[in-house]
């Protein structure tokens, strides 16, 4: 396997994403700087060209966005920001009255000095009229994927991995790895 090192600030990730991988990563803990963008993709180059050269190795970055049907792209990859300005309630109002039609998309990059590769996953969903549930990250507790009547916080751990796995393209970025 490919040796890389995941840079993100939340430890609760890196360690899903290796149980999801079967195979341990390292792992940096290093805030980085999310440029102001709508383009997923945008954000991820920079955050790989920021991550290596912090720490001078390949690395594996990633971003997510949740958007918002009826407000176009948002709040897309500013969803980190609206949720410290809104609450989660607050987030679900903004729809009232609106289609609430969403979809989350997640994007990983990978960078070791010379060559950068990408890896997309996306889900749709509907944006719940309150937030419910308490597992998972982020939105979770307002994001209800398609094909299911409960947000992600309330799904069972087994359903709450097949839409990760949807949403994050973590076969892919395996396969990639193991090659």
């Amino acid at each position: 396997m490919k040796d890389v090192t995941f840079v993100t600030g939340n430890q609760n990730k890196a360690d899903y994403l290796a149980q999801l991988l079967g195979h341990p990563v390292n792992h940096v803990g290093i805030d980085l700087e999310e440029i102001q963008s709508l383009d997923l993709q945008k954000i991820v180059k920079h955050k790989l060209h920021q991550a290596f050269a912090e720490i001078g190795k390949p690395v594996l970055v990633e971003d997510a966005s949740l958007e918002f049907k009826a407000l176009g792209r948002l709040p897309g990859t500013l969803i980190k920001w609206f949720e410290e300005e809104l609450t989660h309630q607050e987030l679900c109002t903004l729809l009232d009255g609106k289609d609430r039609s969403a979809v989350a998309r997640s994007a990983f990059g990978y960078f070791d000095g010379n060559s950068e590769t990408y890896f997309e996953g996306s889900m749709e969903g509907i944006i719940a009229e309150k937030p419910a549930g308490v597992s998972g990250f982020g939105w979770d507790p307002i994001f209800i994927p398609k094909g299911y009547s409960v947000t992600r916080g309330e799904l069972s751990p087994e359903d709450y991995k097949k839409t990760y796995l949807l949403i994050k393209p973590l076969e892919e970025i395996k396969d990639f790895l193991i090659s």
